[in-house]
């Protein structure tokens, strides 16, 4: 039987890294809005010998996300695994002088979105499959008070579904890569020294490796 590993951002950063570590073994189901990054995924996932289906879409948009959940039931009947690297990196600003369009995006991104793919993959995964989210230490920072206090909106969530199914499955995880050179962390650290920083390829396989006993 095929395994399938859905991964949320997809097209670059650590989410194409770990979908290239993962199409060994697994058939990736590739979501992002940038269909020209997701086909050079794929052209890296085939050059392995793996698979992909590309889903290029948006993650705020609820009705598209349930016609993709629907899809994989269709297709595959259930999910093994679900990485959630996609996330709006709004720009630094203080907290008395936030964009309210920027706010709105963080929001409905890595909230609202987030709480939208959790209804909708959770059956996907059952009691066996596994659920990823990433969390990041910067969300506490000076200037950060659109992206940190969504992206610890986000993981809250995540760490609330995490003690709801500890018991009953699925199996959900909150890791913390270290710093690499993302586009994400380039809008919030500009003229940085990139080389000091951790590739995206050597964290997924660090990642992979980590959680490879309860992957098992």
């Amino acid at each position: 039987m095929t395994k399938t590993a859905l991964i949320t951002g997809a097209s670059r950063g650590l989410g194409a890294a770990l979908a290239e570590a993962l199409c060994d073994s697994h058939h990736i189901i590739a979501v992002a809005k940038t269909t020209g990054a997701l086909e050079e995924l794929d052209d890296r996932i085939q050059a392995r010998g793996g698979s992909a289906t590309l889903a290029p879409m948006d993650i705020t948009n609820a009705d598209a996300m349930a016609t993709l959940c629907r899809g994989i039931f269709d297709r595959w009947g259930s999910l093994d695994m679900w990485f959630h690297t996609a996330i709006h990196a709004a720009p630094l600003a203080p907290a008395d002088h936030i964009d309210a369009k920027d706010m709105s995006k963080s929001v409905g991104l890595n909230i609202t979105a987030t709480s939208t793919l959790i209804t909708y993959v959770s059956p996907l995964l059952g009691q066996s499959g596994h659920a990823v989210f990433f969390d990041d230490p910067v969300v506490a920072g000076k200037f950060f008070g659109s992206y940190g206090s969504t992206k610890a909106a986000q993981i809250a969530l995540a760490k609330s579904w995490q003690a709801e199914t500890a018991k009953i499955g699925p199996h959900v995880h909150i890791v913390t890569p270290a710093p690499m050179p993302t586009a994400t962390r380039a809008r919030f650290h500009p003229g940085e020294d990139r080389a000091a920083l951790h590739s995206p390829h050597s964290q997924a396989a660090d990642i992979l490796a980590a959680l490879a006993s309860s992957l098992a």
